[in-house]
């Protein structure tokens, strides 16, 4: 049976650093829709089977999509795990070339799923959503230099800087409903979560944006992808505590708020938050499993299409 032919791509802001397999052929393109177009054309040549890539904030969505579009399988992945699979192989230098070897070999070992590519519109939504955190932090940034400022005329000119990000946050807030209703089912979606006490506008716009996975993956699934899916650390006699890591950040630091806010008005939640600090359970670990159970009620209501329902809710899909 005939191996199969694994691209792995370094992405930078300029370059797309390729190898083809680990066989060690390289090639470089440039991070553009010509340089994309000339990736693809590589794969479709070389009867590419599995395109491997790192998450790289956005960097990579250009070559993702392009290379999607033309029909070829393309995993996005999480760097952290590709930077231990280098540190197992003993590849301890990094370099772009070096990093796509990597990728093409950690592609070939464990044949990673291809990456859900998102519908039209759900990548500006995205985008929107990634921005205005990006404001967010700056307001956020803002006003702490405006509090630490005693000069009246600084003061002045970093509260104007802190009102305008505040402008810009309402401007982008409308441009995010208006990304919503452009996408089929996006708003119907999102205010079928927001039917679930505890969820509001930010949650349900990042769960549409940002986890189209939601409702097609089982609990345990979903809860990885996220990052809330805890993983043991036992070895012989030694039982260490379970960790969660990785993920999706963004959805995982939202999911927290929500969550805090459903211990005191979800019912469901509620009680499952109580009987984990019956159980002498420490509050963040109650809290983190506050966490994944919100996530399973919001998992299955997104597969079976159904609004909250305190009386199925409590019941693992």
């Amino acid at each position: 049976m005939e191996r199969p032919v694994v691209l792995g791509v370094d992405v930078s802001s300029a370059r797309l650093d390729v190898a083809v397999g680990s066989s060690g052929e390289a090639h470089q393109f440039g991070n553009d829709a010509d340089g994309c177009t000339a990736l693809v054309g590589l794969a479709q040549r070389g009867g590419v089977t599995l395109v491997v890539m790192e998450a790289t904030g956005g960097l990579e969505r250009r070559a993702w999509l392009v290379l999607s579009a033309a029909g070829l399988a393309v995993a996005v992945v999480n760097p952290r795990k590709v930077r231990n699979f280098a540190q197992a192989m003993g590849r301890l230098a990094k370099t772009d070339r070096v990093d796509a070897l990597v990728l093409a070999r950690f592609g070939e070992a464990l044949s990673p799923s291809a990456t859900l590519v998102p519908e039209p519109g759900r990548d500006t939504l995205a985008a929107l959503l990634t921005a205005r955190r990006g404001l967010v932090e700056a307001r956020t940034a803002m006003r702490n230099r405006v509090r630490a400022t005693y000069d009246p005329t600084a003061s002045a000119h970093l509260e104007r800087a802190a009102k305008t990000l505040a402008e810009e946050i309402a401007a982008i807030d409308g441009s995010i409903a208006s990304a919503m209703a452009e996408i089929p089912e996006a708003k119907e979606a999102a205010d079928r979560y927001k039917t679930v006490p505890g969820v509001g506008d930010g949650l349900a716009a990042v769960l549409v944006g940002e986890l189209p996975e939601l409702g097609l993956l089982d609990r345990r699934e979903i809860a990885a992808l996220v990052g809330i899916a805890p993983f043991n650390d036992d070895s012989g006699k030694h039982k260490g505590k379970r960790r969660i890591w990785g993920g999706r950040g963004e959805v995982r630091t939202l999911l927290y708020m929500a969550a805090l806010v459903a211990t005191r008005f979800n019912p469901v939640i509620r009680e499952h938050y109580a009987r984990m600090l019956q159980r002498n359970k420490p509050k963040k670990v109650a809290l983190v499993a506050c966490m994944r159970k919100l996530l399973t009620i919001l998992n299955a209501m997104a597969r079976h299409k159904t609004q909250w329902n305190v009386a199925t809710a409590g019941v693992d899909d």
